[in-house]
This record gives structure tokens, C-alpha cells and sequence, in this order.
């Protein structure tokens, strides 16, 4: 039983000193990329750091107990300032539910491999969205536009397609051509109202995990958006990228627009096989960004579609 109890021990030691490790080496992001991606996962060291932190108070004394509390304490702490500052950043005074001009846009990564297209698209034109921006399109894509009749389709054959109520007046996308190895998918649709003009864009990084080219692409879509007015700009997609890193936090403020999605975990989604899929999201990996010339009416996740993201519905209002 000792031997059992020592072994035990010595497993929340390694654990609690794995997580410190892991959460002081992310902070190392603000200068590495390759760093930067161990920022992602720093909510799951959150709730592991806290269970050796709970065993050395509950059955260990003296110095295992103080060995526990010191190395849990590092990761905890390290964890929660990577995190922490998601929730101090400022955000614009929202919009009252009734606010006139509202547009109601959805962000949804469909997947490729998505188990229940019929669900998925049921339940998008349940929500008679104005905007609907979609990643990972390509299969879902025609069974999306023949439900959407009616709706104007910008980039109907692309990985990332926009639909909308409204016609655009415009569907460029000018990234240039330097960019075209490194560019991720996108699509843009600028529209024009009683206020003017807006435009919208959607798009899908690749993951962090290949050094750099993740920072190249938002220096692509940072050079796109640069051509238009940022006032009543709007960008949203599947950024592969949680508010954590450094990375996101440096796209935050290079885009000059406003993240209005805010620790909102949305994937993994998938069911699973037999429907053993993770209970909850792990990730909050799709943003909506939007200038000044909107205030957020409402934001929120929808529900399981058969994709491994959930879908975001944000509703906007015009500032004035």
C-alpha cells in the first residue's frame, strides 16, 4: 500500500512539474512561433495543474505537500496569465436587442467529413441568417446553395464560400500575388445599405503547428482588409488560432478591428463514433472581428451539426 501510495505521489509530482514546465514555456511564445502554439492548451494545464494541487492538500504532508503546492502553483499562475488577459480586454458598449438595421451573421466550419449534412443545413435555414459565412465548403457546398435559394453566393465554388440576403455590389478578394503559397482560403462580398458600404470576409487558416506559415497568412489577410474602409468591416472564419496565443493577440491588434467573440469554445463539435465525441469544446478557435461601425447585439454558439465546429451566430447593429 505504501509502495502504491509513493507511486502515486510521484506521478502528481511529475504531473504538476509537466504542467509548469509546459505553461513557463509558452510564455516563450512572445518570441518563438513554435513556442507560441503550446499557448493554445492553456485552460486544459488549468484544470490538470489543479489536480496534483488537490492530492498533496488532501493526502500528502510536509515536504511532498509543499512540493505539490509550489510546482501547482507555477503552472496554475503561468496558465491563468496566459488566459487572463482575454478577459480584461476592453470591448465596445453593446447594442440593445431592438437597435434598428441589425444584420445576423453565422460562421460555421462545415467539415469536410461532416456525418449529418441535412441537419446541418436544416438547421442554418432555420435561423434565416442575412450573412452566412462557411469553411470547408467544397463538399457541402451545392446542397447548401440549392437550399439557400434565393440567397446571392459569393465564391460558390471555393472552400470558403459567403452567402448572403443582400447582393453584393463587389466580390473582391485583392491579396497579392506574392501571397499565393501562403494565402489561406478566402472569400469576400462587400454590400451596400441605407448607411453605405460594408464589406465581409470569411476565411480558414491552416494549423499552428508549421512554424510561421499560420503568422504569414494573417499578414495576407491583414494586407486585404488594408484596402478597405475598417469602419464597418467584418472578418470572421475558422482561425485555428485561441485568444491565448500571441499570435492572435498580435493579429487583434494588426487588423485594427474589433474581436467579438470572446473565449467562445468552439471546437471539437464531432460526435464520435456511436456518438462518444468529447462532451465539451476544448478549443475557441472561430472569431468574428468587426469595426467601430457596429455594436454587438448578441453572440452565441449553436449546437452539434454533424461538423467538428460549432457554428456562431453573431447579430450586429450599426453604431448610429
Amino acid at each position: 500500500m505504501r509502495f502504491l501510495r509513493s507511486l502515486f505521489t510521484s506521478l502528481m509530482v511529475l504531473t504538476a512539474l509537466g504542467c509548469a514546465a509546459w505553461a513557463l514555456a509558452a510564455h516563450g511564445g512572445r518570441w518563438s512561433v513554435r513556442l507560441d502554439v503550446l499557448t493554445h492548451f492553456a485552460p486544459m494545464l488549468l484544470a490538470l495543474s489543479l489536480i496534483p494541487a488537490v492530492y498533496g492538500l488532501i493526502f500528502e504532508r510536509r515536504g511532498a505537500r509543499l512540493v505539490l503546492a509550489g510546482l501547482s502553483t507555477v503552472a496554475i499562475a503561468a496558465s491563468g496569465l496566459l488566459i487572463l488577459p482575454e478577459f480584461l480586454r476592453p470591448t465596445s458598449d453593446p447594442a440593445p436587442a431592438g437597435a434598428p438595421g441589425q444584420i445576423k451573421l453565422i460562421q460555421f466550419n462545415a467539415w469536410e467529413r461532416n456525418a449529418d449534412q441535412r441537419e446541418s443545413i436544416g438547421w442554418l435555414k432555420a435561423q434565416d441568417p442575412d450573412i452566412l459565412v462557411v469553411e470547408e465548403a467544397s463538399v457541402i457546398g451545392p446542397a447548401l446553395q440549392d437550399a439557400f435559394e434565393g440567397y446571392h453566393v459569393s465564391c460558390g465554388r471555393c472552400s470558403v464560400m459567403i452567402l448572403s440576403k443582400a447582393k453584393p455590389i463587389a466580390n473582391d478578394v485583392p491579396a497579392p500575388r506574392s501571397a499565393d503559397r501562403i494565402r489561406p482560403p478566402i472569400a469576400g462580398a462587400t454590400f451596400r445599405d441605407a448607411r453605405g458600404e460594408y464589406s465581409v470576409f470569411g476565411t480558414h487558416y491552416t494549423w499552428p503547428i508549421y512554424g510561421g506559415w499560420q503568422q504569414a497568412q494573417g499578414q495576407v489577410i491583414a494586407s486585404v482588409l488594408g484596402h478597405f474602409p475598417k469602419d464597418r468591416l467584418i472578418l470572421t472564419g475558422d482561425f485555428n488560432s485561441t485568444p491565448w496565443s500571441f499570435s492572435r493577440r498580435r493579429e487583434d491588434a494588426m487588423f485594427g478591428l474589433e474581436r467579438r467573440t470572446r473565449a467562445l469554445f468552439s471546437w471539437p463539435a464531432d460526435r464520435g463514433p456511436e456518438g462518444l465525441g468529447l462532451p465539451i469544446a476544448l478549443l475557441p478557435i472561430d472569431h468574428v472581428y468587426a469595426g467601430p461601425g457596429w455594436r454587438t447585439v448578441a453572440i452565441e454558439r449553436g449546437p452539434r451539426l454533424g461538423s467538428d465546429h460549432y457554428p456562431v451566430i453573431v447579430t450586429l447593429a450599426p453604431s448610429a
